[in-house]
C-alpha cells in the first residue's frame, strides 16, 4: 500500500506523460508496493487534475470485461476509468499521431443515460429504464507506460485510455437483442476479429449494472447523459500511422478512424 505522497507522485508522473507525449516505467515498476486500491485512487487523482483544469466529465469505461482477460489480469471482476471530454473524437476523424502511444482498437457498445443510475442495488431491468439508446463506438487502449505491466497500472492509468468514436445511428434497447450483435472489426480493409456482444458478462447491461454498482461503493453516480461503454467484446488490434480502423456492428452500421502518416 502507498502513502498519500506516493499516490500524488504517480499521479503527477501520469499526468507529465501525458502532458509531455513522453512515456513513463509502470506504476508497479517505480512503486513496487502499490496494489488496486493505491491504483483507483492515484487515476481519481489525474481525472481530479484534469478536471480542476477544465476538463469536462462525459461518463465511464467498463475493461477486462472478458472472462480471458480477466483469468489473463487475475482478477474475478472487471476495472473502470472516467471518460473525459477531451477523449472523444468524431466519427471518421483522422487522429494526429502526437495523440497516441502504443494504441489498439476494440469494438463495443456505448450507453448513452437518460436518467442516473445509482447503487447499489442497480440490476439489468435498472439499466433497461435508464439508458436512452446505445450507440456502436470503437475504443482506442493506450497506455504511458515504456513497458507492459501488470493491473494495478492499468488501473492507475485509467483503465488503459486512449480515445472514443462514436457512431450516429441511436438504437433503443427495446428495438434490439443486444446481446445478439456482433461486430466485424477490419484494418485497412482486412478482417481483423469478429465478434459478439453476448462475450461482455453475458450481456453488456450487465456490465452497466455492475459499474454503477461498484461505483456506488465510491459515492459516484452514473449520471444523466453520461456515455457509459459496457467493454469490448472483440480482441484488442494493434495500429499505428497511416491505418484505416472500421467497426462494422450488425443493426447499428460502421464506425472508422484514421491514423495521419
Amino acid at each position: 500500500m502507498l502513502g498519500p505522497a506516493e499516490r500524488d507522485e504517480a499521479a503527477q508522473a501520469l499526468l507529465g506523460a501525458a502532458r509531455d507525449h513522453a512515456t513513463i516505467p509502470p506504476i508497479s515498476v517505480t512503486w513496487p508496493a502499490a496494489e488496486v486500491e493505491d491504483a483507483y485512487r492515484i487515476s481519481q487523482l489525474v481525472a481530479e487534475a484534469k478536471l480542476q483544469a477544465g476538463a469536462i466529465l462525459k461518463g465511464h469505461k467498463i475493461g477486462l470485461t472478458s472472462r480471458p482477460m480477466q483469468e489473463a489480469a487475475g482478477i474475478n471482476e472487471p476495472d473502470y476509468g472516467v471518460l473525459l471530454d477531451d477523449l472523444f473524437v468524431a466519427e471518421g476523424s483522422v487522429v494526429p499521431t502526437d495523440r497516441l502511444f502504443q494504441p489498439l482498437a476494440e469494438a463495443e457498445l456505448a450507453f448513452v443515460l437518460r436518467e442516473p443510475l445509482t447503487g447499489p442495488s442497480v440490476n439489468a431491468a435498472d439499466v433497461i429504464r435508464a439508458t436512452d439508446f446505445v450507440l456502436p463506438c470503437i475504443e482506442v487502449v493506450d497506455r504511458r507506460f515504456n513497458e507492459r505491466g501488470v493491473l494495478v497500472d492499468t488501473i492507475a492509468d485509467n483503465a488503459s485510455s486512449g480515445l472514443v468514436v462514436l457512431g450516429g445511428n441511436p438504437v433503443g434497447l427495446r428495438d434490439i437483442d443486444i446481446r445478439t450483435i456482433g461486430v466485424t472489426l477490419t484494418k485497412n480493409g482486412v478482417i481483423e476479429d469478429t465478434g459478439v456482444a453476448s462475450a461482455v458478462m453475458g450481456n453488456p447491461i450487465n456490465a452497466v449494472a455492475w459499474l454503477a454498482n461498484k461505483l456506488h461503493s465510491f459515492g459516484v453516480p452514473l449520471e444523466a447523459g453520461h456515455v457509459v461503454l459496457s467493454g469490448s467484446f472483440i480482441k484488442a488490434i494493434r495500429f499505428g500511422p497511416g491505418d484505416v480502423m472500421a467497426a462494422d456492428f450488425t443493426s447499428l452500421g460502421t464506425v472508422q478512424l484514421a491514423v495521419a502518416t
